[in-house]
C-alpha cells in the first residue's frame, strides 16, 4: 500500500509532471520500485500500457463478435475515396486517427483545418483526408506540440436513438474484473457520476466463473435496453468480457454504446489498455503499436529498457530507484528548478544501457544540465561512471553535468570520472548537487 499512498501524496505537486496522465503514467514505475523489494525479475514489469487507434480496437472487437459499424481505413486521400464508395447512402464519416481525445474539436497545426472528425458526402472523402493525412493534429489532451495524423477513418453514417455507457476494468475492492454501465452515453462518465451517482451500476464478476448469459443480459437491461436491442447488447457484453480476458486488457471503455434508429445496438467509439505484462503472449496485439503517436525520445528509451517520461522542466536526471527518481524531482523543484525527465535506469543497467540514456537525456532540446544521482546498491557506481564517461566520448558533452555517486564501488566511480579528465561536477551531498544543476541551468 506504501506505493500508492506516495502517488497520492506527490499529486498536490502538479507542477512537477507535465499533466495528470503523465503523472498516471508513473505508476508502474512507482510499482515496479516497490516490486525490487521483492525477490521478482525487475524485467518482468512494465513501464506503460499499450493503446491502440479507434479503427484497431473496433478491429479487435469485430474478431470477437461485438457488433461494431461498418468502416475501412486510408492513408491516402485515393484510398479515402475508393474506401467512401463502399458505403451506403450519401454521406460517410471521416475521424482522424490519433491517441488522443478531443478530436473533433482539435485543429491541424499545418493548414488550421479545424476538426479531426466530419460527416461528409461521399464525394469530398478525399478533400477532407488530404487536409488531415500527413498532418499534426492538435487537441485538448496533445498539447501544443499534437499528434501526427497518418490514417483516417471511414465509418458509415448512422442514426443514434439512444447512448449508453459501458466499460470493464480491474477492481481492487473486489478482486476481479468490474463492470461499469450507464443508461446515459455519449458524454464524461465523470459528470454522470457527479450529476446523479444511482445513475452508475457496477457489477463485480467472478474472474473463475466468468461472465454468465445472465449476468449480461441484466447488465444490458440496467443500462436501458429493453426487448430484442437488450438481447443483442447482451451479446456484445458477452463478447467484449471475452476480449477483456482473452487479450490482456488493462480496460475496456464504450461510450457511447448506441442504439440505432435502424434498430441495431453497436459499439460507437471504444478506448482500450491492454497491459504490457502479457506482451510475450500477445504478440500480434502489441505489434499495432504506433511509435509515431509516442514521443521519439520514450521510444528509444524502451528499446533499452530504460524507464524514462519526458517532461517539460530544464534540468534532466538519471537516477536509479523510482523512489530516489521521484525524491530528485521534488529536491529539484523545491531548489527552484524543474525537471526535464524521469528516468530510472534500473538496477540491471550496464554501460550500453547508461551509454543509451545519456544520449536521450543529452539530445532533449529543452535540457540546459544534467543531474546525474546514483546510490549505488545493486547498480555499481562505477558502472554508471564508465557508462558516463563512455557516452561523453562518443557523443560530446554539449551541457553541464554534474554527478553524484553514493554507495557501492563509490571510489571507484570517482576515480574514474577524475582520470577522464572530463568537465564533470562531482559532489556527494545530494541537496548540494541538485542546486548546482538548477544554477547550471539558469
Amino acid at each position: 500500500l506504501f506505493w500508492p499512498k506516495l502517488l497520492f501524496q506527490l499529486r498536490p505537486t502538479g507542477q512537477l509532471v507535465r499533466s495528470h496522465s503523465a503523472m498516471m503514467a508513473l505508476r508502474p514505475l512507482l510499482a515496479r520500485g516497490a516490486a525490487r523489494a521483492r525477490p521478482v525479475a525487475a524485467a518482468a514489469l512494465s513501464r506503460r500500457h499499450l493503446s491502440l487507434h479507434e479503427y484497431q480496437s473496433l478491429g479487435i472487437f469485430s474478431d470477437f463478435g461485438v457488433q461494431v459499424p461498418k468502416l475501412t481505413v486510408a492513408t491516402t486521400p485515393e484510398e479515402a475515396a475508393k474506401g467512401a464508395e463502399g458505403f451506403p447512402g450519401d454521406e460517410v464519416v471521416i475521424k482522424s486517427q490519433v491517441l488522443a481525445g478531443g478530436r473533433g474539436l482539435g485543429s491541424f497545426k499545418e493548414n488550421g483545418f479545424k476538426g479531426g472528425v466530419h460527416i461528409i458526402p461521399k464525394g469530398q472523402a478525399a478533400e477532407f483526408a488530404e487536409k488531415m493525412l500527413g498532418k499534426t493534429l492538435v487537441t485538448k489532451q496533445t498539447g501544443v506540440a499534437g499528434k501526427p495524423c497518418n490514417t483516417v477513418m471511414l465509418a458509415e453514417r448512422f442514426q443514434i436513438k439512444n447512448e449508453k455507457y459501458f466499460a470493464i476494468l480491474m477492481d481492487r475492492g473486489s478482486g476481479g474484473p468490474v463492470m461499469i454501465g450507464s443508461k446515459t452515453g455519449g458524454t464524461s462518465i465523470e459528470d454522470i457520476a457527479a450529476a446523479d451517482p444511482t445513475a452508475i451500476v457496477k457489477v463485480p464478476v467472478d474472474i473463475m466463473e466468468g461472465i454468465s448469459d445472465e449476468m449480461a443480459k441484466q447488465m444490458a437491461i440496467d443500462m436501458g435496453f429493453t426487448g430484442g436491442q437488450a438481447t443483442s447488447a447482451a451479446t456484445s457484453i458477452t463478447a467484449l468480457y471475452k476480449v477483456f480476458m482473452e487479450c490482456d486488457c488493462t480496460m475496456v471503455e464504450i461510450n457511447p454504446f448506441a442504439e440505432l434508429t435502424d434498430g441495431r445496438v453497436i459499439v460507437c467509439d471504444a478506448k482500450v489498455g491492454f497491459d504490457d505484462n502479457a506482451e510475450f503472449r500477445q504478440k500480434d496485439i502489441h505489434a499495432k503499436r504506433d511509435e509515431s503517436q509516442e514521443d521519439a525520445q520514450e521510444v528509444e528509451a524502451k528499446k533499452f529498457d530504460l524507464n524514462y517520461i519526458k517532461l517539460d522542466g530544464s534540468v534532466a536526471c538519471m537516477v536509479n530507484g523510482a523512489g530516489l527518481a521521484m525524491s530528485t524531482m521534488d529536491l529539484l523543484k523545491l531548489v527552484g528548478g524543474s525537471p526535464a525527465n524521469f528516468l530510472d535506469v534500473g538496477g540491471a543497467a550496464n554501460t550500453e544501457t547508461v551509454t543509451a540514456a545519456f544520449k536521450i537525456i543529452q539530445g532533449d532540446p529543452d535540457v540546459k544540465s544534467i543531474l546525474i544521482n546514483i546510490f549505488g546498491g545493486i547498480m555499481r557506481c562505477d558502472v554508471i561512471a564508465q557508462g558516463v564517461v563512455s557516452a561523453v566520448k562518443e557523443v560530446g558533452l554539449s551541457k553541464p553535468l554534474v554527478v553524484r555517486l553514493v554507495g557501492t564501488n563509490v571510489e571507484q566511480g570517482k576515480k574514474i570520472i577524475e582520470e577522464s579528465g572530463l568537465p564533470v561536477i562531482a559532489l556527494g551531498d545530494f541537496t548540494e548537487a541538485a542546486k548546482k544543476a538548477v544554477e547550471l541551468a539558469q
